[in-house]
């Protein structure tokens, strides 16, 4: 995985973003971990594992691994908000559970963890490295998820981030 090549990659659609919106003023934390949040919604939601009360087929592969890489997007620029290096997020240990329901809700619990220490009325003992950290495992997690319930590899993430960044840059241009 060459995280180096997607941080430089997601940093210049962060740039484009903030440049388009006209947000070089903000701090759009939280905006990121919501919209973080939904796209693992809708990822969970192309999966279908938790629809018990349908026999409706997962959506196709493709369709699972674009929804993921939006996720990868969201993951990348809140690293970045945090000052993290890239080899600060490869990941060297599991996190994920037996099944894909308990990954993905663990994973809404770690970020649900970050998204509370990242609050400003958090006492001040909360500092940057405890962000770095909550979100390090959430993304561990994630990746799990990826390889080990989803069955990605990295060239096949790393292709569709670089196909969905050149889509999301065409968005921005087009005034999406």
């Amino acid at each position: 995985m060459n995280l180096e090549k997607l941080y430089e990659i997601q940093g210049g659609l962060d740039a484009h973003i903030v440049k388009e919106q006209e947000l070089q003023e903000e701090w759009l934390f939280e905006e990121k971990i919501l919209a973080l949040k939904v796209e693992i919604g809708e990822l969970a939601n192309e999966t279908r594992c938790f629809k018990f009360w349908s026999k409706k087929a997962p959506s196709p592969r493709e369709v699972q691994l674009e929804e993921y890489v939006d996720c990868l997007h969201f993951f990348l620029s809140l690293a970045m908000d945090l000052e993290m290096d890239p080899e600060a997020l490869q990941v060297s240990q599991d996190y994920t559970r037996d099944t894909m329901i308990e990954t993905f809700n663990d994973l809404y619990e770690y970020l649900a963890e970050l998204t509370a220490i990242s609050d400003v009325d958090t006492p001040a003992t909360i500092n940057r490295s405890d962000l770095q950290e909550s979100l390090y495992v959430a993304f561990s997690c994630f990746v799990g998820l990826g390889e080990k319930h989803l069955g990605f590899t990295w060239k096949e993430i790393e292709q569709a981030y670089y196909a969905k960044n050149l889509e999301n840059h065409k968005r921005q241009l087009n005034g999406y």
